[in-house]
């Protein structure tokens, strides 16, 4: 019996090492991941707000619901196509600019109001804070918000299918709460997503730069819409 032990001990002590070693090339990869995550995500935030002053200065107009739609989904089918290699890069990038720029004549709307150069820098605060202080929350806790992914989904569809038709029917009502409901879905989104990288669920930064790009750019857009109905402009 004495003779086993030692070869049970040096059993256990060679499967507790190995999960050590697994936890720490996990830690690794998901460190990884993070970092290439928001180095990108911080390249196409910075090229769609390029796009979109291109769109601003030459006062292009905006391409409308259907090439957006068609342009957004399109894009998006490719990067998650090449999501593994750099087509995919080229792609993520494809998306933002094209997004950047159908924002750049909505910024322009907003900056021909009275105070529209104020609702644009709020949003942008608002924006900012919202996305930095939920990401750092994550980061810091490290608390998994899996649980919330299908919620998100169910809320997102409904909120896309209520949009569509405030623009179809013209409801501003409608728009509203719309607007207030992808203000909560992407804060969650955020929560959601940041968790996800953190906690090995998301292992492609190219589609996790995706995630929170359209989840800022939508919280962007929402807070403009409500902020721009609370000054009186809209």
């Amino acid at each position: 019996m004495n003779s086993i032990n030692p070869i049970r001990s040096s059993a256990q002590n060679a499967s507790q090492a190995h999960a050590a070693g697994q936890r720490v090339a996990t830690g690794v990869e998901t460190s990884r991941v993070l970092r290439n995550t928001y180095a990108l995500l911080s390249m196409t935030l910075l090229f769609s707000a390029a796009t979109a002053g291109g769109a601003m200065a030459l006062n292009l107009p905006h391409p409308g619901l259907l090439l957006t739609l068609a342009g957004y989904f399109g894009l998006l089918f490719v990067t998650a196509k090449f999501r593994n290699s750099a087509l995919g890069i080229v792609s993520v990038f494809a998306l933002t600019g094209f997004m950047g720029y159908t924002l750049g004549p909505i910024l322009n709307s907003y900056l021909a109001m009275a105070n529209g150069g104020q609702i644009v820098m709020n949003a942008m605060a608002g924006t900012g804070v919202i996305f930095l202080g939920l990401s750092a929350y994550v980061l810091t806790t490290r608390k998994d918000f899996s649980f919330i992914g299908g919620f998100l989904f169910a809320g997102i569809l409904v909120a896309f299918m209520a949009g569509i038709g405030a623009l179809v029917f013209e409801v501003p009502a409608l728009s509203l709460a719309v607007s207030a409901m992808f203000v909560l879905l992407m804060a969650g989104l955020i929560l959601y997503e940041t968790s996800n990288i953190i906690h090995g669920g998301e292992s492609n930064y190219i589609m996790a730069t995706v995630s929170l790009y359209v989840a800022i750019f939508n919280l962007f857009t929402s807070l403009l819409h409500l902020l721009g109905f609370m000054s009186g402009e809209e």
